[in-house]
């Protein structure tokens, strides 16, 4: 999958799931200082994601400030060829004063083995994914 270089940040585009609803976001941050993976929770409003007993609501901290994020098990999220199924994100505000639908963290890259090629700006697979 081409990766997108705007700003001096990278661009990818993200595919989520969730009880049989999908999202496609274009506008998707690949952030290897993020531990987590979290998107906005505006974005992602049309997964009709439900609170369940086990979600768990705590902080974030990154260099945008913090905020109170909600963890959720999704069905899956992808990027390119990239797939994780029941993987948890964290759902926030993001209001970090420049429009961004979310962040793919350390926690997607290393679970699928993803290889970052800044030279050819593209995202691939590892041995690790599934």
């Amino acid at each position: 999958m081409k990766i997108r270089y705007e700003g001096g940040l990278l661009y990818v585009t993200a595919e989520l799931v969730y009880r049989s609803r999908k999202v496609t976001l274009t506008d998707v941050i690949l952030d290897t200082g993020s531990a987590g993976t979290l998107f906005s929770v505006d974005e992602v409003s049309d997964l009709g994601l439900v609170l369940d007993p086990s979600d768990l609501l705590r902080w974030v901290r990154g260099v945008g400030g913090s905020e109170v994020v909600l963890s959720k098990r999704l069905d899956a999220v992808a990027v390119g060829e990239l797939r994780r199924s029941n993987f948890v994100v964290q759902i926030g505000a993001m209001d970090y004063g420049f429009p961004i639908q979310g962040l793919i963290g350390a926690d997607f890259l290393t679970e699928t083995g993803a290889v970052l090629d800044l030279k050819r700006l593209e995202i691939y697979g590892g041995s690790s994914s599934s």
